[in-house]
């Protein structure tokens, strides 16, 4: 579980081992005014928003689930753009686009068992602790304020025992309520959402998406056949564009959204969104293969953001859209001004926001704050999801993040063992030192330092 060598910015190795060569946008584009240089050139792994974007998409979940929990309806870009998408599944999409950039390339860098360290690392403690938070103090707090008493939630057949016994590893698989809390809530008229934790359904999508970056990173898809990615996403977006030329309208959902399949250990997930999902993670995968052909232009990022306004308006969001939506979050991140970039450098509360926002959302509903209304409910959620979040970044997620440089014991031994028994290549001219020591030649990539800090 050793790491391989990397430049300093945390991106993987360029250079002819990786197909990438000295490939750089055409004289042209260079040349028009508004073009700043290429991905490659512009990107680092310790300057960028990416941190600032990630909160922004966390909150504006936050901000769409406020709707349905709280007035049974969904948020107003539901209406706007022909019932295409809401605030909340763009937000979705924004996190695929950028864990798909980020994750890839984890996944070129490191050997297989670390990048699955890596990511069971990012994705399950925060998950666990919140599932325990939710399942033993809040929903037993909310029970207890609707019934007056604990009798029945610890014995209840839908109780928290069999939640997280369904949840913990995503796949949702024992239902959405505890001790039917919020079936109660339903009934009262307060709440019209049936689950505890709604925002948790796109987590499996998300560990799904892992596993395809581990098994093609494990292939040396990412290292020596990078063409696949591109092409993966290509295929998928044909699927969306057929989907969407057989809709009724331009503006029609494309797929059968009532489809579904069983995946190992994730449980029953809807094709409809493996397609949509992954298609967007690919193009932040392809995003980071081909950073160094990848123009960031001022110019194209008005005429994504144009495309994207007008597929939410007259159809076609998800074939179009979306590309045009991972090109504008990329060129964000590297394009706004330096202090935009100090937000989640040293502490990221978007994954806490994410996970706790709703089952928040749920409770001040179920208390009866939504007569408040929008804005002050939406600001008490804010300011209890935060906090909680904060909490899970201090007390769960850094303190499991530092274990990411862990290697069992037997995996370390056999490690020292091979270094031992490998052979020492004899040296077999004198004049060879000098020459190795000579700079490498312009285009050739230099051996560094890896770095101390990995996605």
């Amino acid at each position: 579980m050793s790491r391989r060598l990397s430049p300093p910015d945390g991106s993987p190795s360029r250079g002819k081992r990786h197909g990438a060569g000295t490939a750089r946008p055409g004289r042209l584009t260079r040349a028009l005014p508004g073009y700043r240089g290429t991905l490659a050139e512009l990107y680092s792994s310790r300057a960028n928003s990416f941190g600032l974007l990630r909160l922004l998409l966390a909150s504006s979940v936050v901000l769409s689930h406020m709707y349905p929990i709280a007035w049974g309806r969904l948020d107003p870009l539901w209406l706007h753009s022909g019932m295409q998408t809401d605030i909340g599944k763009m937000a979705v999409v924004g996190f695929f686009v950028l864990s798909g950039f980020m994750i890839t390339g984890s996944g070129a860098r490191s050997t297989s068992g670390r990048y699955a360290w890596h990511r069971a690392l990012r994705i399950l403690p925060g998950l666990w602790g919140s599932l325990l938070l939710s399942a033993l103090v809040i929903t037993p707090y909310l029970y207890h304020w609707l019934t007056g008493n604990w009798s029945g939630f610890w014995s209840h057949p839908q109780g928290p025992w069999y939640y997280l016994k369904g949840t913990w590893n995503t796949s949702i698989s024992t239902g959405w309520d505890i001790s039917g809390v919020m079936g109660e809530g339903r009934k009262r008229g307060t709440n019209f959402d049936p689950g505890v934790n709604g925002a948790l359904w796109s987590l499996k999508y998300e560990i799904l998406c892992y596993v395809v970056v581990g098994l093609m990173a494990a292939g040396g898809v990412l290292q020596r056949a990078r063409k696949f990615v591109p092409l993966l996403a290509l295929a998928l977006g044909g699927l969306i564009l057929r989907d969407w030329v057989n809709a009724p309208t331009l503006r029609g959902i494309p797929g059968d959204l009532g489809s579904a399949v069983q995946v190992p250990f994730l449980g029953a997930m809807s094709v409809h969104f493996i397609i949509h999902l992954v298609f967007v993670f690919m193009i932040g995968a392809t995003f980071q293969l081909y950073r160094e052909r990848l123009p960031i232009h001022d110019g194209l990022a008005l005429v994504c953001a144009l495309v994207l306004g007008g597929t939410l308006w007259g159809g076609g969001l998800f074939f179009f859209g979306y590309p045009a939506f991972a090109y504008l979050l990329l060129w964000l991140a590297v394009r706004l001004p330096r202090p935009f970039q100090r937000f989640g450098r040293k502490r990221d509360f978007s994954y806490g926001i994410y996970i706790y926002g709703f089952t928040v959302e749920q409770s001040l509903a179920l208390l009866g704050y939504a007569k408040y209304g929008k804005v002050e409910f939406l600001a008490l959620a804010m300011a209890g999801t935060v906090v909680l979040a904060a909490l899970s970044w201090y007390l769960v997620e850094s303190p499991m993040m530092r274990l990411k440089n862990w290697t069992p014991w037997p995996v370390r031994k056999l490690a020292e063992r091979r270094q031992r028994n490998r052979p020492v290549e004899p040296v077999e001219h004198a004049a060879a030192a000098p020459a190795a020591a000579a700079p490498a030649e312009a285009g050739e990539p230099q051996a560094v330092r890896p770095p101390t800090v990995s996605a």
